[in-house]
């Protein structure tokens, strides 16, 4: 094989590779890049592009109007707070409408508890509104929830990875890359729409986002 040739089959090799895989990194900053859902975006204190939503009755969205994402990773960091039962924050794909999406989501009041049970009640996917949380863990116990097992500081920003394929979620610590979750999709791909989620009665903010999509 001659240098020429040698020289063609590289750049044909990275062309193929750079088309299997695009990773981009979104960095908000207007409020019309987004279709927000039951919450008011507030402005940050402490940081820039920072995504930050007030508490309210019911479950809130942020949906990122100019990005897609089916399959692939999302890398995020989030905070909640310590508040039991009233810090709930995640990120949503597949969303179909401002009612259903697959979610994988947060609970930081339990990162820390002394109870096990709790603490197992840390690492969250469903499929709402058909699957919620509830009828998961009565139907499915610890199939669709689990332990941090790094128990992150409740109030303090955490870093994850969602890991998204036609069939399953897998949800890794981006700090000790240990997986946390994985677990059977309960709902087909219809969409390409995502979004920042909060529960009820839930505030929140989000950073750094980064999409590398398969």
């Amino acid at each position: 094989m001659n240098r020429i040739t040698i020289i063609l089959s590289f750049a044909l090799s990275m062309i193929l590779l750079t088309g299997c895989s695009k990773s981009t990194s979104f960095q908000p900053e207007k409020s019309n890049n987004y279709k927000v859902v039951n919450r008011t975006l507030l402005k940050p204190t402490d940081g820039i592009n920072i995504i930050s939503v007030d508490a309210k009755e019911g479950a809130g969205l942020v949906i990122i109007q100019d990005e897609q994402f089916s399959n692939g990773t999302i890398e995020l960091e989030l905070r909640g707070e310590n508040k039991p039962g009233q810090s709930f924050v995640g990120f949503a794909f597949n969303i179909q409408d401002d009612e259903t999406n697959e979610c994988v989501y947060f609970r930081p009041f339990n990162f820390r508890s002394e109870d096990a049970n709790r603490r197992s009640h840390s690492v969250q996917y469903v499929y709402h509104p058909e699957y919620p949380w509830k009828r998961l863990r009565d139907n499915h116990e610890g199939v669709y929830e689990s332990e941090f097992d790094r128990r992150p500081d409740p109030d303090s920003w955490f870093k994850v990875k969602i890991m998204v394929d036609p069939t399953h979620v897998n949800v890794i610590d981006s700090e000790t890359n240990e997986e946390l979750l994985k677990v059977k999709r309960l709902a087909t791909q219809s969409t390409e729409t995502i979004g920042y989620w909060v529960g009820h009665n839930s505030s929140g903010q989000f950073k750094n986002l980064k999409l590398s999509r398969s």
